[in-house]
């Protein structure tokens, strides 16, 4: 085998580990995450209960929608890409109830790539080499 050969051999294998995705999923906890200042800069003033989180009675209901982000994760740990678009998700669904009228989102819950997980306290996040995602679905509801 010349060098040539080699080489290119060599740098195919190199080339093919790198280009491997990674889906890493993750559960982390949202109380640490909406207790940060980036939280607090980043949401509205839309009240938000996660799983089965007792809430004040519900006056209308609109329905229930979905909230579907990515962010780049290049160069970020799997933990800070999540936070980050998990942020975006959550303020996607504050202005969807703020957009039709109503001022709180319940029952919201994690849906990546259309697995529900249902937690008071964690939420599910993908993490890829340059990518990271998370799904929510919640209800849109006026509290009385």
């Amino acid at each position: 085998m010349n060098k040539l050969t080699l080489l290119t051999a060599l740098l195919a294998v190199l080339l093919s580990q790198t280009v491997v995705a990674r889906d890493t999923i993750h559960q982390f906890p949202i109380e640490a995450l909406l207790a940060t200042s980036k939280a607090k800069e980043a949401l509205y003033d839309v009240p938000m209960y996660f799983g089965d989180q007792s809430h004040p009675a519900v006056k209308t209901t609109w329905g229930e929608v979905m909230s579907n982000k990515k962010t780049n994760a290049f160069m970020k740990s799997d933990r800070e890409a999540c936070e980050w678009v998990m942020l975006s998700a959550l303020k996607a669904l504050q202005e969807r109830a703020q957009r039709e009228g109503m001022d709180a989102v319940i029952n919201i819950h994690s849906y990546y790539k259309k697995r529900t997980f249902v937690s008071e306290t964690e939420y599910e996040c993908g993490a890829g080499n340059v990518v990271a995602g998370v799904t929510l679905k919640g209800t849109l509801v006026k509290l009385k």
